[in-house]
């Protein structure tokens, strides 16, 4: 082997050691140009690749590779659940069904009844949908029969601590109550009470509680279905927000750009629930169990709660506020002189009669008068223009039934009896809150309308030529159509307009306004209601609006004695309700000390949501003769004085009587009157 050459080789080697670091940096610069070379080409692929690829396929990549991500539901469907007595709180549910399908989301209807809260309520938490509660308050404030297991549960859990305060958290609802302003002390109770225990349980209230009123006067749209038609309205709106991820809707004052409304692309990835977004707006609730809610919060106090305040800016601030709550303050004081001034004129007031109302007493025959009227044609009318029977009136006091005009210048009643032949389509009320109209109009149309709806009956084949002559000209007036005559300002007024053309009067009245009574001038027979003689029965059969109603009762009965004047107790017994209660019966007939006592079973007048009384709770009149022998017992100064059995009635009357009206004529009521 050459020398030479392994001298070579070992230089060489050498000389590489030496320069190794030269080497490892050529090395390194190499594969920092293969690396960037790389970066290159791979931008210029994915360039080509943007410009050949559609847009709605770009929004799609991540990182190299296509991710086929689904849609992000927010609302997943609605459920609406009602709980109603007279099928009003139903019906809206099925009208805001419609509504909510037009947004082509699932929809159920749902009757409390039917619903096991403890099985199913808990599956809302995570199902994404919105709940709707249509809940009406029923007597004294409490539920109706379908909703009241599901509210007694709610109650139970809201303040049992085994459920906890996240128990419902994820569940998103809205309420509207169904009620009656004029129950002052429970008006829509139920429909707070839902609303508190919900919120109490961790769900997420998306929209201020609404609440409908029956109450013509104080609703706030002018009826409850225009109540639920706008609560309809701002629902749909704000269930269209949810649907687009929105969590609060826009106030106006946000920051160009920064809208949360509009804010759900990258915070909507989260893993953040709808009831952590809930709870985290919750504390900004200032009344948790009222009508506030997110909604209603202003983007400027929301903004105040998080941001931080200059030293030097706390001057500003308090001006500012200051002068916010002298602005408040004027707006309150100008807006109180507003209502005092509609009050003290007539004529910015409501009418009692509805649209609605109108139609539905119109289908029933009425023929209304003016803004608070009516007039209606009575069978006992039609009968006797045949020539047949009349009705009590015409046996107990010779009232002739064909010459006899049924009316009231008032629809409205403080009691929302069980038995009411009207079925409570009529307003009710505990004072005159209502446009008024005038006395000489109300008995001037009454006629007229009485004597177009008698004229239909000329030529019927049955009716009697003579009758129908004599029907034409109106001779008594029963002012028990239906509501509370007494409560029209202009009644006495009325009554004198009555008495100058002839036209005798009765008047009834339901013993809940002893001050109109002793105010009343005399008419020809003042009836009073006695449908009860215990303040535990009269509160379940004449659902009076009053708190102090059995006072009023046994006050109204007080003036009725004082009355110088022909009064009459009227009775209306209810099988298995009041028909066991003699002895305090014969009492109130002592304070009262009335003329005459009539004493009626009830009459059925067919199923109805608002009642719950059947055909087995009228007693047959074989019950009522004996309750009224059984009565005349314990009343010696009265005796039994006549009897009308088609009508299942019997009158009792004071022995007194023969000696102070010898004739039970209509003339000589009228002469009677005349004298006072």
């Amino acid at each position: 082997m050459d020398p030479s050459l392994d001298m070579w080789d070992f230089s060489s080697l050498i000389s590489l050691w030496i320069n190794r670091f030269y080497i490892y940096l050529g090395f390194a610069f190499g594969f920092s140009l293969w690396i960037c070379f790389q970066i290159v080409i791979r931008k210029q692929n994915k360039n080509s690749q943007e410009k050949t690829v559609p847009k709605a396929s770009r929004d799609l990549m991540t990182n190299g590779y296509i991710s086929l991500q689904k849609k992000e539901v927010f609302v997943s469907g609605v459920k609406i659940f009602y709980g109603s007595q007279t099928g009003k709180a139903k019906g809206f549910a099925t009208v805001l069904a419609e509504a909510v399908s037009s947004l082509d989301l699932p929809v159920a209807v749902i009757n409390l009844k039917e619903y096991d809260p403890d099985d199913h309520l808990v599956e809302e938490v995570t199902s994404k949908n919105v709940s709707a509660f249509l809940v009406a308050t029923y007597t004294d404030g409490r539920p109706t029969e379908s909703a009241e297991w599901f509210c007694r549960w709610l109650e139970e859990a809201a303040n049992d601590f085994r459920f906890g305060k996240t128990y419902l958290k994820g569940v998103r609802y809205a309420v509207f109550g169904l009620g009656n302003s004029a129950y002052v002390s429970h008006f829509n109770k139920v429909g707070k009470n839902v609303d508190k225990w919900l919120w109490m349980l961790g769900a997420h209230r998306v929209m201020s509680r609404g609440e409908g009123d029956c109450n013509v006067v104080k609703s706030k749209h002018g009826s409850i279905e225009a109540d639920f038609t706008a609560w309809k309205a701002r629902f749909i709106s704000r269930l269209q927000a949810l649907c687009k991820g929105e969590r609060k809707p826009c106030g106006g004052n946000c920051k160009k750009g920064k809208c949360e409304s509009n804010q759900h692309g990258s915070e909507a990835m989260e893993p953040r629930s709808h009831a952590q977004e809930g709870f985290h707006q919750r504390d900004a609730e200032e009344e948790p169990f009222g009508s506030t809610s997110e909604e209603e919060s202003g983007t400027e106090d929301h903004q105040s709660l998080k941001s931080v305040i200059d030293v030097e800016d706390l001057g500003k601030i308090m001006d500012r506020m200051k002068k916010e709550k002298r602005e408040k303050e004027q707006q309150e004081g100008e807006t109180s002189l507003i209502r005092s001034t509609v009050k003290n004129e007539a004529g910015e007031r409501r009418a009692m009669i509805t649209p609605a109302l109108r139609e539905a007493l119109t289908k029933q025959g009425y023929q209304l008068i003016g803004s608070h009227s009516g007039v209606k044609l009575c069978r006992w009318t039609k009968s006797m223009l045949r020539g047949r029977g009349g009705c009590y009136k015409h046996t107990f006091y010779g009232i002739e039934s064909h010459r006899c005009m049924e009316t009231t210048p008032s629809l409205a009643c403080a009691n929302k009896c069980v038995f009411c032949w009207r079925h409570h389509t009529n307003p009710v009320g505990t004072e005159w809150r209502w446009k008024m109209d005038q006395a000489e109009m109300i008995l001037k149309e009454a006629i007229e309308n009485h004597q177009n709806v008698m004229k239909q009956f000329r030529g019927v084949p049955g009716v009697r030529e003579e009758r129908f002559e004599e029907g034409m000209t109106v001779k008594h007036c029963a002012l028990s159509l239906v509501g509370e005559p007494i409560m029209y300002p202009e009644i006495n007024k009325f009554l004198k307009l009555l008495h100058e053309r002839k036209i005798s009067s009765f008047l009834v009245t339901n013993a809940q306004f002893p001050a109109e009574i002793r105010n009343l001038k005399p008419v020809t027979q003042l009836y009073v209601s006695v449908d009860a003689s215990t303040k535990e029965s009269l509160k379940k059969i004449d659902r009076p609006l009053f708190k102090d109603f059995w006072q009023r009762f046994l006050d109204s009965l007080k003036a009725l004695a004082a009355k110088q004047q022909r009064t009459v107790y009227r009775l209306t017994l209810v099988k298995a309700w009041n028909v066991d209660e003699l002895q305090a019966y014969a009492k109130l007939v002592s304070l009262g000390n009335p003329d005459f006592i009539e004493v009626k079973g009830v009459t059925y007048c067919g199923e109805s949501s608002a009642s719950s009384l059947t055909m087995a709770n009228v007693p047959w009149h074989e019950e009522v003769v004996r309750f009224v022998c059984e009565l005349v017992d314990l009343i010696p100064d009265y005796e039994i004085a006549c009897e009308h059995e088609h009508s299942n009635c019997l009158l009792i009357a004071h022995k007194k009587e023969n000696s102070s009206f010898p004739s039970a004529s209509e003339e000589v009521y009228i002469q009677h009157i005349s004298k006072e």
